[in-house]
C-alpha cells in the first residue's frame, strides 16, 4: 500500500546511534577487561561469584534494544562493541566476537518473543536475562568446560543471568528512562514515551 511505511524498516538515525552505542560500550568492555581481571583475587573464596561483574558487558544489547525497538538493534549492538572491544586489544582475543553475536541473540529473542510491542520494565528483565542466559551458555561450553559442573559452572551460569537481569535489564532500562528527558532521545519513541514501567 502507497504511504505505508514499516515499523521495523531501519532508519539512518537508527543506525548511527545503534553504532554509536556498540562503540562508546566497545570501549568499556575493554576497559571492563582490565576490571575484571583486577578482580580476580577478591574473589578466590567463590570463583563463580565473579560474573556478578557480568551484566556490563550485555547492557548495550538491552539498551539498544529498548531504544532503537527495531528487530535486529541488540544483535547488531551488541556484536559490533565486540569487535570494538577484541580490536582494541581484549585479552580474551577474538573469540568475544562470536560471544557477542551470541550475547545479542539473548535479548533479540526476548524482543522477538514479544513481538517489539513491549518496551517497558518487564521487558528489560527479560531481554537481560535471556541475554545473561545466552551468555552463560557460551561460556559453559567455551570457556568453562574444563570446570566441575556443579562447583563451578552451574552456579557461574546462575549468577551470570542474575547479573545481567539487574545490570543489563534493570540497569539498560533505567539508562533509557535516564535519557528520554535529556531530548537525545526525541526521534525514538523511547524518547516520546513517558510509561515506560
Amino acid at each position: 500500500m502507497k504511504g505505508t511505511t514499516n515499523p521495523y524498516r531501519w532508519r539512518t538515525i537508527d543506525i548511527v546511534i545503534a553504532s554509536v552505542i556498540a562503540v562508546a560500550f566497545g570501549v568499556i568492555f575493554w576497559a571492563w577487561g582490565i576490571v575484571w581481571k583486577a578482580t580476580e583475587g577478591a574473589f578466590t573464596f567463590f570463583p563463580p561469584a565473579q560474573t556478578l561483574l557480568y551484566g556490563v558487558w550485555l547492557m548495550p544489547a538491552v539498551l539498544a534494544g529498548l531504544i532503537i525497538r527495531k528487530p535486529g538493534a541488540s544483535l547488531y549492538t551488541e556484536t559490533v562493541a565486540a569487535v570494538i572491544s577484541a580490536l582494541l586489544g581484549s585479552s580474551w582475543g577474538a573469540v568475544i566476537i562470536p560471544q557477542g553475536l551470541v550475547q545479542g541473540l539473548g535479548a533479540e529473542l526476548a524482543f522477538a518473543l514479544l513481538l517489539y510491542r513491549s518496551w517497558k520494565l518487564p521487558a528489560a528483565l527479560l531481554a537481560g536475562a535471556l541475554t545473561g542466559l545466552s551468555a552463560a551458555l557460551f561460556d559453559f561450553f567455551a570457556w568453562n568446560s574444563a570446570y566441575d559442573l556443579w562447583d563451578y559452572r552451574i552456579p557461574y551460569a546462575l549468577l551470570t543471568i542474575v547479573s545481567s537481569t539487574v545490570i543489563a535489564g534493570a540497569g539498560g532500562w533505567a539508562l533509557t528512562r535516564a535519557l528520554a528527558p535529556t531530548g537525545v532521545l526525541d526521534r525514538f519513541a523511547a524518547g516520546r514515551d513517558r510509561a515506560l514501567v
